[in-house]
């Protein structure tokens, strides 16, 4: 994978398979929460708002999708048909995103950031 600078570089490195459930999770991202400021970050896709909100990032076979510990715990039951670890799970690519799924994580995750104080930010006084 290249150096990339913006999300819409990096979904066009991929295959067309790839590319559309890319996509398809960018735009699902963009609906729960519009306000959110997009980036690369850790060299992935990234969501930001008031702080790292979620990353997701395309691989050979499948989509990752990386919205923190805490929402992998929240759930877990939801999650536990597919592969997941501490911060991440596995969305296969020859099958559909659970977008109802992704939109509950993302939704969840909004509010934990909201619920915290404000980012700092480096400002010179």
């Amino acid at each position: 994978m290249e150096n990339v600078e913006n999300i819409d570089q990096y979904i066009a490195q991929f295959e067309n398979t790839v590319q559309q459930l890319l996509m398809t999770m960018r735009s699902t991202i963009n609906k729960v929460v519009p306000e959110a400021q997009e980036c690369i970050n850790y060299g992935m896709p990234t969501f930001k708002l008031n702080g790292n909100l979620v990353h997701f990032a395309g691989y050979k076979n499948h989509i990752g999708f990386y919205p923190t510990p805490s929402a992998i715990s929240a759930f877990a039951t939801e999650i536990s048909e597919y592969k997941w670890a501490k911060g991440s799970v596995q969305f296969p690519i020859d099958e559909p995103l659970p977008l109802d799924l992704i939109r509950r994580m993302v939704e969840f995750r909004v509010k934990e950031n909201l619920a915290k104080p404000k980012a700092k930010t480096h400002s010179k006084k």
